[in-house]
């Protein structure tokens, strides 16, 4: 059994500290990702607790969510809650594994391109093949639609 404490113990940790400092983006955020996982532990037919994997599963899913909504805000000319998006963001990120580089993304993807066109993979068909390869090597460390435009544009799509 590991010794550290896990992303769930920590996220509430953090929200006492962020309480106490009385920062409010920084405990805003942190409550929302914690009710977010309590509602995916009630999900389904039975409750239960999240291992790490899934609660970071969550807490990218929350990323997603600000990052696309910051883009939204964005476009409508709406900067303040754009920066507001970004600001939990920025607090997401520390409960994160460290992102993948857009170099190392090409990377991935060139050896799965490789491997797939052995198995006989090829074209369209390919795509398929090649993201089943990069996936579990990127979950949770790139972003999937970044990934997946990597894949098309060395595809050739």
């Amino acid at each position: 059994m590991s010794t550290t404490p896990g992303l769930k113990t920590r996220l509430q940790s953090d929200l006492t500290t962020a309480m106490k400092a009385r920062d409010a983006v920084r405990s805003a955020t942190i409550r929302m990702v914690l009710t977010a996982v309590r509602a995916e532990e009630v999900a389904g037919t039975s409750a239960r607790e999240l291992s790490d994997a899934e609660v970071t599963t969550v807490v990218t899913k929350e990323a997603k969510k600000r990052r696309e909504a910051a883009q939204a805000y964005d476009d409508a000319g709406r900067q303040e809650l754009a920066n507001r998006e970004r600001a939990e963001l920025d607090v997401l990120a520390d409960y994160l594994p460290e992102q993948l580089s857009d170099e190392q993304i090409a990377a991935l993807v060139t050896a799965a391109v490789e491997a797939a066109a052995a198995d006989g993979a090829t074209g369209r068909g390919a795509m398929g093949a090649v993201m089943k390869r990069v996936k579990p090597q990127t979950d949770g460390k790139a972003d999937g639609g970044a990934v997946a435009a990597e894949v098309r544009r060395q595809l050739g799509m």
